[in-house]
């Protein structure tokens, strides 16, 4: 028989994956913010494929439309990252013309 993570449990691996992710955060280069950005941004695609799976699996009407809510929020998240790495690179071409 297979027991799920237990409410304490849970929240000792929520605060540490918090504790972890500020630290990891906290120390990234600003050079290396645009390329850690688009890795974020595969992740959220990842994430976008298992709230798809959550909707899929989901029976009564309240799962459905948390898994479509999920759906929705993880869609945007995703093309909300691209639009910034896009806009966050284009700060970095150098303009046409002669533009100083």
């Amino acid at each position: 028989m297979v027991e799920g993570i237990t409410g304490f449990t849970a929240l000792y691996i929520f605060m540490l994956a918090a504790f972890t992710g500020y630290e990891i955060i906290s120390r990234v280069p600003v050079l290396l913010h645009t390329p850690l950005m688009s890795g974020s941004n595969f992740v959220h695609g990842i994430v976008v494929v298992g709230a798809m799976i959550a909707l899929g699996s989901a029976d009564g009407f309240v799962e459905q439309l948390i898994g479509f809510v999920a759906v929705v929020l993880a869609a945007g998240n995703a093309a909300g990252g691209y639009v910034v790495t896009e806009r966050t690179l284009e700060m970095f071409k150098k303009s046409k013309g002669g533009d100083k």
